[in-house]
């Protein structure tokens, strides 16, 4: 791609050989296309690209190859007019804290940081698989414009609007990508999330009819199932289990797919495996 970008000065123009336009609709899809030829070098690593970011996922049985998958990164941008910026790469150790084992961590990568938690497409993980960080933030966040909302009250503005707006940014802020971390949050985190509806319905800024999170939550859940199950080109198509073999039913069930074993508690806070087994029984 060949453009020119302007400096501030007619006679200041710098030629650009290679660009995706930030913010643009094709930028996503231009990546992608970019990227396809972006491979893991060592099996059983997996390498996920995603708009701009990309994620390489090494189990402990590979943590030697950690340099070898970075190093394979570099070269290829390298090889695709494009520089690797290791300022913006971090590391991140996932464990099981309830084993009572000692854990051996392996050497730190050079000049990339290490951390304890990491946020992927706007969802805040810590390397416990804990979401109590993103709960926090997503709080946080919702107080403030709780707090613009008031303001815009003390000025006129009528419930109505109030309340369209309400659903609009703070609902929106607590249903993002719930489908994905819903099922990591302890009892407290819920309770903490459903308070901020509570509140905002005792202050009449969002209507006393609004569902509860969980509510709102469970709907969206059914709602993305079901396109993952009748859609054969959803993207998560693939990852359901096998249709069951079984000829005969005795009663209705929601799917027709074979349950996968709940072997650990980061199997059952799954999305998929939580629906398979929701209203199964």
């Amino acid at each position: 791609m060949q453009c020119t970008r302007y400096c501030g000065d007619t006679s200041a123009l710098e030629s650009i050989s290679a660009s995706i336009v930030q913010g643009s609709a094709i930028g996503p899809a231009s990546y992608v296309v970019n990227v396809s030829d972006l491979k893991s070098v060592s099996t059983g690593n997996v390498l996920l690209k995603y708009a701009d970011d990309t994620y390489v996922i090494i189990p402990s049985v590979n943590v030697e190859t950690r340099t070898c998958e970075l190093d394979n990164v570099e070269q290829w941008a390298q090889k695709n007019n494009l520089k690797l910026n290791r300022s913006k790469c971090v590391e991140i150790i996932f464990h099981d804290s309830r084993r009572k084992r000692q854990l051996v961590m392996p050497a730190t990568l050079p000049n990339i940081p290490r951390v304890q938690s990491l946020k992927v497409l706007g969802v805040t993980i810590s390397n416990t698989l804990s979401v109590a960080e993103h709960v926090n933030r997503v709080i946080s966040s919702s107080a403030q414009s709780v707090h613009a909302l008031r303001l815009l009250r003390s000025h006129g503005m009528t419930y109505a609007s109030l309340h369209i707006i309400y659903r609009a940014v703070v609902v929106a802020k607590l249903t993002y990508a719930a489908s994905a971390w819903w099922g990591f949050t302890t009892a407290s985190d819920r309770q903490r999330l459903e308070a901020v509806i509570r509140r905002a319905k005792r202050s009449c800024l969002c209507s006393s009819d609004l569902p509860s999170l969980a509510e709102l939550i469970d709907s969206a859940d059914d709602e993305l199932f079901h396109s993952i199950l009748y859609n054969s080109l959803h993207v998560l198509n693939s990852t359901l289990p096998k249709e069951t073999g079984s000829s005969y039913g005795l009663r209705r069930r929601r799917h027709n797919r074979e349950l996968l074993s709940k072997s650990s508690r980061l199997v059952q806070s799954c999305f998929l495996v939580r629906m398979l087994y929701k209203d199964i029984y």
